[in-house]
């Protein structure tokens, strides 16, 4: 699997998990079973790691979103999001700017393209506040 197909396949595992509440595991079961979802070690990295933080990460989304509360954002939105930016903070692998180009790539073909808009300004807002940091350190 590419890195494109693992992240594809973790977006709909975590966009699952905001929508039904069935544990992980059974999530996983049922992806397996339906055979639509690919389920591998790295996916099941990348939706574990996502869902351990996912507290931290809506934090982020929380103080970035400066024209929606979370409780209004689209789960779609947030599961995106949530990738996003689990990826840019937590996975050395990832760059910053590579998690917010994926996570354009998966708002243009999940999304509308007023979403697509916000995410952007979300993910740039934290990437520019991420520089800022860096060139302080």
């Amino acid at each position: 699997m590419t890195r494109r197909e693992i992240r594809d396949s973790a977006f709909k595992l975590i966009f699952e998990t905001l929508l039904r509440d069935d544990s992980i595991e059974e999530l996983y079961e049922t992806a397996e079973e339906v055979d639509e979802i690919t389920v591998n070690d790295s996916v099941r990295e990348l939706v574990d790691g996502v869902i351990s933080h996912a507290d931290e990460l809506d934090a982020v989304i929380s103080k970035y979103s400066k024209t929606r509360a979370i409780s209004r954002i689209s789960k779609l939105n947030i599961a995106i999001l949530r990738l996003a930016l689990y990826e840019a903070l937590y996975d050395e692998k990832t760059p910053v700017n590579a998690a917010i180009s994926e996570a354009i790539i998966l708002s243009k073909a999940y999304t509308f393209k007023e979403d697509t808009s916000f995410i952007n300004g979300v993910l740039g807002a934290f990437s520019r506040e991420l520089e800022g940091e860096n060139k302080n350190v």
